[in-house]
């Protein structure tokens, strides 16, 4: 293997992060140490480790060229949050300019609580709100177009009260839960050796890039980043001749530009690709600890969008942007990693390390099963609503796919059979100058929406547009529930072998159910989980409410990461979010239909009006353009009679709650801009091009730059 620092394409990789290298060689050596046993041990960090890393940064922040810094947070907004700060301070009675920047404005920073989603937490007249200084994720250099740098501090957002406002802080509580409960676990296994477990996640992003002049055209894709109307195109996905294909040129500079800012930034991006639907791409990054991965999938989402602008290009991160094609979603790989190096949901090379992994694998099946309704809440958006169910993403029932070889072995464990180490197969393809390959445990199962995958866990329901924290604080809290109570088990029995063994034979026995390696779109699966009793949340809201059931606030709170206060306040966001970009959407549509598509109709029913007159008058008979003519009309008033009864039903008293308006969009507002949209596709596939207003979804899949 060659080093890294020998490979000369590799040496900007985290040269805008003021990494761990940069504290080692700018920190004294004994504050170095103990800002680690703040980040590994989660001791206090005082205000003298604080004032010295507060030095340092200054000093490479500024030797980089940055004159700014920023308190970097993510609010309950899905996106990212900042206010810029010069490092310039005034000195002295001549009142001097000087570069300052110490250990108070490192550590905290204060933003409006109140201008930010909160569900209550924060009222308009208490706003204040504060972030702080998250040490395990490193600060990083934003680079702007004209050669402005900025300096991003990643930090919590909390209320003045204390309370949770933003994605990071819920994910930090969960990291510590699971690492505690795991620890429990592996103690009572016979491991000694480990002192921390972390949870790491590797977000795999999907996206659309369509031409810049194009959506700005699209003012349905400006407004809510999906398309509200458009006819399909006469070739989309079905010759399955996108994924893996070439990728164009305009896309590759961009990716090229793209992969050399994340390089930079510290963000290890490895695979990216063509995906299914046509303009439709992949970027997967390597594994890092779950709060730095979410961390890194904002940066990414941030980066592509501000790099596609410089390449004509939008990047469209919604979840489901083109109806009739892939949609996108954000797979999110989740394991555990010891800080001895080990993977717990890696098969053990011997006995003990077989028990390790078969304990935790019982875990996570154990706690999917349980608190199902948690993850599916966690996905829970209204642009995840458009894909989920379809053809390209997992149903709303949650099942665990294993593998047979896999679930065998549990199976024959859980009966009371003895663990041994499996080695695995080699696979020979018959050709003499292909080299024999081993073959996986397990085959990969696209349509299960969680997934086991070799050493970890595919989630595969989350959005591309969704921030990765709370599905991944849901997934750290239910394991480490379940991970609590084996813990319990164990610790109360006399005979932990045989007590292990029982354990494993009542988890399974409970928790079986779940389990299902068959395809998750076939009518029949429906019906067999039903019969198994699994839930199926088959729309947002009823998802969000989850948030408010007894069985989510109870485990959220048992472990320290959400108040009931917290939990509710997720609750109202979520809802108010629903109904409010609901709302949006249907306000445009009926912008759109009245004020852009039926004009544009009229001017070409004038020209089928006259030209068939024309014909008339000349003494020829017209009857293919006064068929069109009348097809042309009837359509146009049921388009017109789309947008009126869309229009009424938004008119009508909004309701007060949250809940009410999120149930009104779904139940009242959602059928009507199916007809209207329905009546507006009718309409393009009949309407001459050159008079069609909006570009077509031929002309957005298929042309890039």
């Amino acid at each position: 293997m060659m080093e890294l620092g020998k490979a000369a394409a590799y040496s900007e990789f985290g040269s805008d992060v003021f990494s761990d290298a940069e504290m080692a060689r700018r920190l004294p050596a004994e504050l170095y140490i103990a800002l680690h046993r703040t980040i590994e041990e989660g001791s206090e960090l005082t205000y003298d480790v604080a004032g010295a890393v507060a030095t340092a940064m200054l000093e490479w922040a500024t030797e980089h060229g940055a004159t700014h810094y920023t308190h970097w947070f993510q609010p309950m907004t899905g996106a990212t949050a900042e206010k810029r700060d010069t490092f310039i301070d005034f000195a002295g009675l001549d009142r001097m300019p000087i570069l300052s920047f110490s250990a108070k404005a490192l550590i905290k920073g204060e933003a409006d609580g109140s201008s930010f989603p909160s569900g209550g937490l924060r009222a308009t007249f208490e706003a204040r709100g504060y972030t702080t200084w998250d040490c395990m994720s490193p600060a990083f250099l934003k680079r702007n177009s004209d050669g402005t740098k900025c300096l991003c501090i990643p930090t919590a957002f909390c209320s003045f009260s204390g309370e949770a406002l933003d994605e990071k802080t819920p994910l930090l509580r969960s990291m510590e839960a699971i690492n505690h409960q795991a620890l429990r676990v592996l103690r009572l296994l016979g491991d000694t050796k480990t002192r921390r477990v972390t949870p790491t996640v590797g977000g795999e992003q999907e996206y659309f890039l369509v031409d810049k002049r194009a959506f700005h055209k699209r003012k349905d894709l400006v407004y809510t980043g999906r398309t509200l109307f458009g006819a399909p195109p006469a070739k989309g996905q079905e010759l399955s001749d996108q994924y893996y294909a070439a990728t164009p040129e305009p896309v590759m500079a961009f990716m090229h530009e793209l992969n050399d800012a994340l390089w930079r930034m510290g963000v290890p991006c490895k695979t990216e690709h063509n995906e299914v639907a046509p303009s439709q791409y992949e970027l997967a990054p390597l594994f890092v600890s779950a709060n730095l991965a979410v961390d890194h999938n904002q940066i990414i989402m941030e980066t592509m969008r501000r790099t596609a602008e410089r390449h004509g290009l939008t990047c469209l991160l919604h979840e489901k942007p083109f109806a009739g094609v892939n949609g996108s979603g954000k797979h999110n790989n989740w394991s555990l990693l010891t800080d001895t190096g080990v993977n717990l949901l890696k098969p053990g090379k011997d006995e003990a390390g077989s028990r390790v992994f078969f304990t935790f694998l019982m875990a996570v099946i154990a706690a999917v099963d349980e608190y199902a309704p948690m993850l599916r809440m966690s996905s829970a958006t209204i642009g995840n609503e458009n894909r989920l169910g379809g053809e390209e993403a997992p149903p709303p029932i949650i099942s665990v796919y294993l593998g047979n070889y896999l679930q065998s072995e549990l199976e024959r464990i859980a009966g009371g059979g003895s663990v041994a180490a499996h080695t695995g197969e080699m696979m020979h393809i018959g050709v003499s100058t292909l080299a024999e390959i081993k073959r996986d445990d397990t085959d990969r199962n696209r349509t299960s929406p969680f997934a086991f995958t070799g050493n970890k866990f595919e989630f595969r329901m989350v959005g591309s547009s969704q921030s990765l924290g709370m599905p991944n604080t849901v997934l750290n809290t239910i394991v480490a529930e379940s991970l609590s109570r084996m813990a319990d088990a164990l610790e109360a029995a006399d005979d932990r072998e045989s007590a292990w063994g029982a354990m494993m034979a009542e988890q399974y026995a409970a928790h079986s159910r779940v389990l299902f390696n068959g395809n998750n779109y076939d009518a029949a699966w429906t019906a067999e989980a039903a019969r198994r009793g699994l839930p199926a949340i088959d729309n947002t809201v009823d998802a969000v409410e989850v948030y408010g059931s007894e069985q989510a606030r109870a485990v959220l709170n048992r472990h320290g990461v959400l108040s009931d206060h917290e939990s509710l306040a997720r609750r109202e966001i979520a809802l108010q979010n629903y109904a409010t970009q609901g709302h949006i959407e249907a306000v445009t549509m009926v912008k759109i239909a009245r004020q852009t598509i039926l004009p544009a109709c009229a001017r070409y029913s004038g020209v089928l009006a006259d030209a068939a007159a024309a014909s008339k008058q000349a003494g020829v008979a017209a009857p293919a353009q006064t068929a069109m003519l009348r097809d042309l009309n009837r359509r146009m008033n049921d388009c017109r009679g789309a947008a009126d009864a869309l229009d009424e039903a938004m008119r009508r008293q909004i309701p007060e709650t949250a809940f009410e308006q999120a149930v009104l969009h779904r139940d009242e507002l959602r059928p009507r801009m199916e007809k209207l949209r329905a009546a507006v596709d009718a309409l393009e596939c009949i309407v001459d091009k050159a008079y069609w207003p909006l570009p077509s979804y031929g002309e957005m899949l298929f042309r890039i730059v």
